[in-house]
């Protein structure tokens, strides 16, 4: 009997034979990109406004994100600005003070802080950096 017999012998048919394969496994998110018109005074203003810290600034290639995260936001120069909802979140522990403190700073609200829709308990904010990459502020949910 040859090895293919055998085989189709041992498993009755060739579609339950498997072959198992080293499974992928993706570890973290580095980075992410928001467009922006000038990478240099966004920057400025991630650092000044948000009070992130400048994580990676090479000549194409700059990364702002909160202290000692392991995620970043590159601000990508680009012709065409995508303003609006980024779908990116801000956790902090005291949202109240936070939004005061920002709105301090001259940082711009799209949603003022209130109840969210979906949970009267919680409240979050939203905001916009000059381009108009808006972002979300809400508690920190353990």
């Amino acid at each position: 009997m040859g090895l293919i017999a055998a085989l189709q012998d041992s498993y009755g048919r060739w579609g339950t034979l498997s072959v198992r394969r080293r499974q992928m496994v993706i570890e973290r998110i580095r980075s992410v990109a928001v467009v922006v018109s000038d990478e240099k005074k966004a920057k400025e203003w991630y650092r000044d406004r948000l009070g992130f810290e400048i994580q990676d600034d090479m000549e194409h290639w700059v990364v702002v994100g909160p202290r000692d995260s392991p995620t970043g936001i590159h601000l990508c120069k680009g012709e065409t600005l995508e303003p609006g909802n980024t779908g990116i979140l801000f956790y902090t522990d005291n949202v109240e003070a936070t939004y005061q403190e920002l709105k301090g700073k001259g940082v711009e609200f799209t949603r003022e802080l209130d109840k969210a829709e979906w949970d009267e308990n919680t409240k979050y904010a939203m905001f916009k950096d000059p381009d108009g990459n808006e972002f979300w502020l809400m508690p920190k949910v353990d």
